[in-house]
C-alpha cells in the first residue's frame, strides 16, 4: 500500500511539474516571436554574400509575411546586395548583428532602382522631396511597420544627386554663401542641373516613407544614405530611436509628419542637415509638421564615416556652400505647411552649424521649446530665427508667423565670429514672442569697427542661411523686425577683442533684457538701437538700468 501511495504521489508530482513546464513554454510563446512568423530572407533564396543581388529574395520574404497577415523578415549575419525593397503593412525588417543591407550600384551590379513616381507638384521642391519609390527601402500608404536591429544599412550604391524643381531657377532655390551670393556648388556631385530623367534607375534615399502611420525605426546604423538617409513625408506616429547615421547629405528629413518621437540618435552629416523638420508641398497640399519631440541626440559635421568608426575626424573640405560643415538641427527650409507644438531637449552640436528655425514658404512656425543644448566649434550663427518670403509653393501665399518660441539653458563655445545669433523677420512681418533664457555664448571674436558700421541687406527671397546677410554689425545678437523679445540671464563674450557692440536691434517693438551680461571692447557700446520702441534693460552689466519709449537711433 505504501508503495502504491508513493507511486501515486510521484505521479501527481510529475503531472504538476509537466503542467508548470507547459505553462512556462506557453508564456514564452506569448512573449517571444513565434518561429512561424519569422521569415528569414535566406529561406527565400538570399545569399548574403555581398555579390549576388538579393532583392528578389528579400521582396519575396516581405510578400510572404504580408500575405500571412504580418511578421518579421529577418536578415541574419551577412551582406545583402539590394536594389529597391518594398515595405508592406504589418511587416517588420530586422537586421541581425553582423547583417549589412548594401545598396547596389546600378552600373556595376547591372540593375535598377524603382522608377520615381510621377508628381505633378514637383515644381515646388527639389527632386528628392518629390519622389519616394527611387529608394533602397520604401513604403507608401503602409502601417504598422518597423525596421530594427543592430545591423547596418550601407548606401554605397546610392546617389546624393537631386535636380532642382521643374521651373526656372530662382534666388531661393540655392543656399547662399557669405554675403548672400548664390553658392558655387559643384555641378557633378549634387546634380542640381541634371534633367529629371537622368535620375531614372538611380536610388537617392536609404529609407523613404509617404502617407504612412505607426512606424518604428530603432537600433540600426546608416552609412552614406544618399540625398536622404531617411525621408518621411506625411507619416503619423513615427518613432526613431537609437539610430547612428553617418551620411553624405541629409540625415533625417521629417516632412509634413505628425506625432513624431526622435530620441537617442547620433547623426553626422558634414554636407547637409542632420535632423531637419520640413513641410513641403510634395503631397500636393500644405500639411504642418506638428507634435514632435527631439531628445537626447547628437549632431555633427565630422568627416563622413568617422562617427561610426569613432575617430571623429575634422578634415572635411567639402560643404554645400562656403559656410563650412552643416550637420545641424533645423526647421525648414521647405515650410509650406509650417511647424507647431514641437519640443527639443538635450541635444549636443559639435563642429557644425547652429540651431535654425526658419519659415520662408508661408507656413506658421509657432509653439516651440528648445532646452538643454550644448554647442561647440559652431561655424555659423548659434541661434538663427528667420521669417522669409521665398514662397516656393502655389501662388498667393504670404509671409507667415514665427511666434511663441522659448529657448533656454544653452551653452555655446567657440562660435564663428562672422555670425552673431540672428532673429530676423521682414518689414511688416515681425518675429513675435520669443523668450531666450539661461544662455551663454562665447565667440572667437576679432570683429572690426568697419563691420560695426555695416547695414545688412534684407534679402527677403533668398534661401535662408545665417550668411545671407553678410558680416553683421554685432557680435552677440542681431535682432531686426521683431516684436516681444525677451532675453534673461543671457551672457555673450569673445576670446579675441571684438570691436562691435554685443546687441544690435532694428525695427523692434517690445524688447526686454534682464540679467544680461556682455563683454565689450573699450569705447564700444553694448547696445545699438535703431527704430526701437518699448525697450527695457535692467540688472545687466555693463549698462545701467534703462528704459526707452521710442528712439530712431541710440547707442549706449
Amino acid at each position: 500500500m505504501r508503495i502504491k501511495a508513493f507511486a501515486a504521489l510521484l505521479g501527481l508530482a510529475c503531472l504538476l511539474a509537466l503542467a508548470v513546464a507547459q505553462n512556462n513554454v506557453s508564456s514564452q510563446r506569448r512573449t517571444q516571436p513565434n518561429d512561424a512568423l519569422v521569415y528569414s530572407v535566406r529561406a527565400y533564396g538570399a545569399r548574403g554574400d555581398g555579390k549576388t543581388v538579393d532583392t528578389p529574395a528579400v521582396n519575396r520574404a516581405i510578400e510572404a509575411a504580408a500575405a500571412a497577415g504580418g511578421g518579421t523578415v529577418l536578415f541574419p549575419a551577412g551582406t545583402y546586395l539590394c536594389f529597391s525593397i518594398r515595405l508592406k503593412s504589418n511587416v517588420s525588417l530586422h537586421l541581425d548583428a553582423g547583417a549589412t543591407l548594401l545598396a547596389a550600384d546600378p552600373e556595376k551590379d547591372k540593375g535598377r532602382y524603382d522608377e520615381p513616381e510621377p508628381n505633378e507638384w514637383d515644381m515646388y521642391q527639389d527632386f528628392g522631396h518629390s519622389h519616394w519609390q527611387n529608394s533602397l527601402i520604401w513604403g507608401i500608404g503602409v502601417e504598422n511597420v518597423s525596421i530594427t536591429g543592430p545591423g547596418l544599412i550601407d548606401g554605397r550604391g546610392l546617389t546624393r544627386r537631386s535636380p532642382r524643381p521643374r521651373r526656372p531657377l530662382q534666388a531661393g532655390d540655392t543656399p547662399t554663401t557669405l554675403g548672400g551670393a548664390q553658392a558655387a556648388r559643384p555641378v557633378s556631385p549634387l546634380g542640381e542641373d541634371l534633367p529629371h530623367d537622368a535620375m531614372n534607375g538611380l536610388g537617392n534615399k536609404a529609407i523613404s516613407l509617404k502617407l504612412s502611420r505607426n512606424v518604428t525605426l530603432r537600433d540600426f546604423s546608416i552609412l552614406n544614405g544618399g540625398h536622404f538617409a531617411l525621408l518621411a513625408t506625411g507619416v503619423d506616429n513615427l518613432t526613431i530611436d537609437n539610430l547612428k547615421v553617418d551620411t553624405n547629405r541629409d540625415g533625417f528629413d521629417i516632412d509634413s509628419c505628425r506625432n513624431v518621437r526622435i530620441s537617442n540618435c547620433s547623426v553626422n552629416s558634414p554636407n547637409d542637415d542632420a535632423i531637419v523638420l520640413k513641410s513641403s508641398y510634395g503631397l500636393g497640399f500644405a500639411r504642418a509638421t506638428e507634435n514632435v519631440t527631439i531628445t537626447n541626440c547628437f549632431v555633427s559635421g565630422y568627416d563622413i564615416g568617422s562617427l561610426l568608426d569613432a575617430t571623429y575626424k575634422r578634415n572635411v573640405k567639402e560643404a554645400p556652400d562656403k559656410d563650412g560643415p552643416t550637420g545641424r538641427l533645423k526647421f525648414g527650409t521647405e515650410s509650406n505647411g509650417g511647424f507647431r507644438n514641437i519640443t527639443v531637449s538635450n541635444v549636443v552640436f559639435d563642429h557644425c552649424r547652429g540651431l535654425a528655425l526658419e519659415t520662408v514658404d508661408g507656413g506658421p512656425l509657432e509653439d516651440v521649446t528648445v532646452s538643454n543644448v550644448t554647442m561647440r566649434d559652431i561655424v555659423t550663427a548659434p541661434i538663427f530665427l528667420r521669417i522669409g518670403a521665398r514662397m516656393r509653393g502655389p501662388a498667393g501665399a504670404q509671409p507667415s508667423v514665427l511666434r511663441r518660441v522659448q529657448i533656454s539653458d544653452v551653452v555655446v563655445y567657440n562660435a564663428d565670429p562672422r555670425y552673431a545669433s540672428i532673429i530676423a523677420g521682414l518689414p511688416g512681418h515681425p518675429v513675435e514672442d520669443v523668450r531666450l533664457s539661461n544662455i551663454r555664448i562665447l565667440y572667437r571674436g576679432g570683429g572690426t569697427k568697419e563691420q560695426a558700421a555695416l547695414q545688412p541687406p534684407e534679402r527677403e527671397t533668398n534661401y535662408p542661411e545665417p550668411s545671407m546677410f553678410g558680416e553683421l554689425p554685432a557680435y552677440g545678437f542681431f535682432i531686426r523686425h521683431a516684436r516681444g523679445v525677451e532675453l534673461s540671464n543671457v551672457e555673450v563674450g569673445f576670446m579675441t577683442e571684438d570691436l562691435r557692440p554685443a546687441f544690435h536691434l532694428e525695427d523692434v517693438q517690445g524688447a526686454t533684457f534682464r540679467g544680461v551680461a556682455a563683454q565689450r571692447a573699450a569705447d564700444m557700446p553694448t547696445f545699438v538701437l535703431k527704430n526701437v520702441e518699448d525697450f527695457n534693460v535692467r540688472d545687466s552689466r555693463p549698462v545701467p538700468d534703462t528704459r526707452v519709449e521710442r528712439t530712431e537711433s541710440k547707442r549706449f
